[in-house]
């Protein structure tokens, strides 16, 4: 997986293909098996550990799994960004309160209210 003698361009692509796999698969069962997989191929990869760590989060957060607040609100801006957009009504009371930036308050505030007049 990173034989590119280029660990950058080696990293990136791998990222790309995290990204991209995890987007499809989160949503069902089948991500149980690729997360595990993935894990061990990056685990000497600190910024693909978080994240695979990120998108389990994500996943977590999105169906509405038990999930740890305190673990949302140390996540990067992308991923609160992207909770903020989500249908999760507690992820988007504790990004609207206290989400890193103004982008991901208001954003959350905002699905929130869109929420509550639907």
């Amino acid at each position: 997986m990173f034989t590119d003698p280029d660990q950058t361009m080696a990293q990136s692509a791998v990222l790309r293909h995290l990204d991209r796999r995890a987007a499809g698969l989160h949503p069902g069962p089948a991500y149980e098996e690729w997360a595990q997989a993935m894990t061990q191929a990056t685990i000497d990869h600190p910024f693909l550990t978080q994240r695979l760590r990120e998108w389990s989060l994500f996943r977590a957060v999105t169906p509405e799994l038990p999930w740890p607040p305190d673990d949302l609100l140390a996540s990067s801006n992308r991923l609160q960004l992207k909770t903020a957009t989500s249908t999760n009504t507690e992820a988007n009371r504790i990004l609207a309160e206290a989400g890193r930036t103004k982008r991901i308050r208001n954003t959350a505030k905002a699905s929130l209210d869109h929420r509550s007049q639907s």
